[in-house]
């Protein structure tokens, strides 16, 4: 099912931007930005087109753009993933560029250590695996493939034949921690992002998106949290959580940070045991939720911690966080620890 957010297009159920800027990624190295800088690639949104802007070099574009290539070979383009994870899809966007995008490209991955240099994934010493292979694309549209290798990845490298412009990359996936590591930790916030926590489902997103709430660090505004419109029937809104392992829950922090005349009144969570359903498979409507935190009253712009509050239910791989009757949630912290 294809969600759009403004003027873009998602069409990967789950998955989160494992390129973005908003979670560390970042460009490396590129074969060449005469036009446009390979940084532009990981920024927000879709790119702008200014019809009187130029540059020294010439027209100024909001994306990477190469000159034109009179030489053998293609342009590529080298990508720091914010978190490691499996790739489920690419969104190759030539959005204004109309008559110099690329005719194909491709996508290759690789595991290398997160403080690797571009001298070293530039060599031979790396090898690339490719994900995607050379496809077609189009001019000033979101070119948007699957991807199902299945593997972890770290980096990726696009490649464009035979040069052109990319307005922007998307890098749709699961994040994929290192396990070994964490479990060395006695607690971890089994819902963060970057511990492999998802936000699978959500009753409204009006204002902002899910994924918002299990992202790394306090939000710097209030569009960087969870907002629902306001409901003016019955019931309540709510967002459903899968924890990166099974674990018991020992603390939870809930964040109304910028949330001020539209924070939820109240809130809970429950959780449930369902270790192995997919995304697409839990049947949410039956699944054994048992009570964690009961309604509890919030507050406004203010980070609220429940401990002696919570009721021990047992190792839970989901949890759901119910928000009444609406509002926002800047972001949801679900301590615990480890159940094998």
């Amino acid at each position: 099912m294809a969600i759009a957010s403004g003027n873009e297009i998602h069409v990967f159920p789950g998955a989160i931007d494992l390129a973005s800027e908003r979670i560390g990624g970042r460009t490396i190295v590129a074969s060449d930005e005469f036009f446009a800088e390979k940084e532009n690639l990981l920024k927000p949104g879709r790119g702008i087109f200014l019809p009187e802007k130029f540059t020294d070099r010439g027209k100024w574009m909001d994306g990477w753009e190469t000159r034109r290539k009179r030489t053998s070979g293609h342009d590529w383009c080298v990508v720091a993933l914010g978190f490691p994870g499996i790739v489920k899809g690419v969104d190759i966007d030539t959005n204004h560029f109309l008559g110099n995008n690329p005719a194909y490209a491709s996508l290759e991955a690789c595991q290398a250590n997160a403080g690797a240099t571009s001298k070293l994934l530039s060599s031979s010493d790396i090898q690339w695996v490719t994900i995607l292979p050379k496809s077609p694309l189009k001019p000033g549209v979101q070119n948007i493939f699957s991807i199902t290798d299945g593997l972890r990845w770290t980096h990726a490298r696009l490649n464009i034949f035979p040069d052109g412009g990319v307005a922007r990359l998307r890098i749709y996936g699961e994040v994929m921690p290192d396990w070994n590591l964490l479990k060395k930790r006695k607690i971890i916030d089994l819902a963060s992002l970057e511990n492999g926590g998802m936000a699978i489902a959500a009753s409204d997103m009006f204002f902002s998106p899910m994924n918002n709430l299990i992202m790394p660090g306090r939000a710097a505004t209030m569009a960087e949290g969870w907002e629902t419109r306001r409901r003016r029937g019955p019931g309540n809104d709510w967002v459903l959580l899968k924890l990166g392992r099974a674990g018991k829950l020992k603390r939870i922090e809930v964040d109304t940070n910028h949330f001020k005349g539209n924070y939820p009144d109240t809130c809970s969570i429950d959780g449930c045991a369902l270790p192995g359903e997919s995304v697409d498979g839990l049947s949410w409507a039956g699944a054994p939720w048992k009570e964690i935190l009961p309604k509890t009253k919030l507050h406004p712009h203010k980070q609220h911690y429940f401990e002696k509050e919570l009721t021990d239910v047992g190792s839970v791989t989901h949890i759901r966080l119910n928000i009444f009757p609406d509002g926002g949630v800047s972001r949801l912290r679900a301590y615990g620890v480890i159940v094998e």
